[in-house]
């Protein structure tokens, strides 16, 4: 829970900021924390009457110096192209925020995936939103690098396998998936502005469809293909089965693409970024669950960041092993344990475990609303995990064939999420 006096001094920050650009006094009501929000930290307020957001690092774990003017400037650029992005108001260093941030206009929609993806609101955005996602990304890819001038070029296979290397965890999967992408590595054939993260969830959704790409922070220059590549990765589908954010195939969104001024798609070499920006989140989830388990910052929604592993090696061995993957995904499961009494007495381990998620869910979730609701389904969510896997009879995996991995990846995920087993998950 957000400590009751931080408000207090989130306010005074941002009347000291914002009074240069709205005039002085400045009257900063309805601010609130948004759920999410693992690397950054995001505010809703208004001031002066108008409705803001408040991005910033959070206190105490500095973002890299320079970053968030970047992520501005990125803004600005797409704003001056008429490319749908909230407009920048004020970014700081720090100097009157306490830590860097920016301030922008609130625009009005939808972030939450399933809503967009289920709710009939967005019935007809669904019905465009691809289209609308190719020809943002088209429009992107034709800015002039130099209009973002902290954007520097990013190799991010690299960069990210060099996380991997410094965490303790370790996945046979995800280093067989790099050797793969080490071997097969096409020639770049552009060189372009990276949103870096655009997918459901860092876009707002209107009735009529895209109203603009948010979370810019990890803006870069690179492969255009990176951008089509992350925006197919499964684990942005939430679980609907269309390739694209569960909202249409990869054919609709290079159409869409190339149609808005895109450079020809390789198919080849984005089936390449497919699978590099699968291992990309894989190694973030391993990254952000390291944050929490080394202490620099404790949260049950880092902590249950690190079992989505298990999903993003499943879906690797799809994109790999198409046929290992298949005869693993239809193979018995693992040997359930029984549930006895044991020399602790009743109620056993799980029961307790079944009674705690039971209140949290029965509970805390209805009784709350935003953080606290958000970190109960969470922990909730966590306590399950630990429920299967206490009573599952796992065994570490024999060999690291594909046959191999896919097996006792297969009952890995069974623990973490067996949902992502699902056939209409596919």
């Amino acid at each position: 829970m957000t400590p009751l006096s931080e408000p207090k001094s989130v306010s005074d920050h941002l009347r000291a900021t914002l009074e240069p650009v709205l005039g002085a006094p400045v009257e900063i009501d309805a601010l609130q924390r948004l759920s999410g929000g693992a690397s950054r930290e995001t505010w809703s307020f208004t001031a002066n009457r108008r409705d803001l957001i408040l991005r910033r690092d959070p206190p105490g774990r500095p973002g890299i110096e320079g970053s968030m003017r970047t992520e501005a400037d990125a803004m600005r650029a797409c704003d001056r192209a008429r490319l749908l992005v909230p407009e920048v108001l004020v970014d700081d260093d720090g100097t009157l925020l306490g830590t860097a941030g920016l301030v922008m206009s609130r625009v009005p929609g939808e972030t939450l995936a399933r809503r967009i993806l289920r709710d009939d609101e967005f019935a007809s955005a669904r019905d465009r939103l691809v289209e609308d996602l190719g020809r943002f990304l088209a429009g992107l890819h034709a800015i002039d690098p130099a209009e973002v001038p902290g954007a520097v070029e990013v190799d991010s296979l690299t960069q990210y396998w060099s996380s991997y290397r410094v965490l303790e965890d370790r996945s046979p999967t995800f280093e067989k998936s790099y050797e793969w992408l080490c071997e097969h590595r096409p020639a770049r054939t552009a060189t372009t502005l990276v949103h870096g993260d655009l997918r459901l969830g860092n876009i707002i959704v209107g009735p009529d469809g895209l109203a603009a790409a948010i979370d810019w922070e990890l803006v870069h220059v690179g492969d255009p293909l990176e951008d089509l590549g992350w925006l197919c990765v499964k684990a942005w589908r939430f679980g609907a089965p269309l390739e694209v954010g569960g909202l249409g195939t990869i054919d609709q969104l290079v159409q869409a693409y190339e149609s808005a001024g895109g450079r020809t798609v390789d198919r080849d070499a984005l089936h390449w970024w497919l699978v590099a920006k699968t291992l990309q989140w894989g190694v973030g989830c391993m990254g952000q669950t390291a944050v929490h388990l080394t202490g620099a910052v404790r949260s049950v929604e880092l902590a249950a960041i690190g079992r989505r592993v298990a999903e993003q090696e499943w879906d690797l061995i799809e994109l790999l092993a198409p046929d290992e993957w298949a005869a693993a995904r239809t193979a018995p499961p693992a040997a359930t344990l029984p549930d006895t009494a044991n020399v602790n007495g009743r109620p056993t381990a799980r029961e307790l475990l079944d009674a705690v998620r039971g209140y949290l869910l029965d509970d805390v979730v209805p009784a709350t609303t935003g953080r606290v609701s958000f970190h109960a389904r969470v922990a909730a969510n966590v306590i399950a995990i630990v429920e299967r896997e206490l009573a599952q009879d796992s065994h570490a995996p024999s060999g690291d064939d594909w046959n191999s991995l896919a097996q006792s990846v297969r009952d890995k995920l069974a623990v973490a999420n067996p949902k992502h087993l699902a056939p209409g998950r596919s």
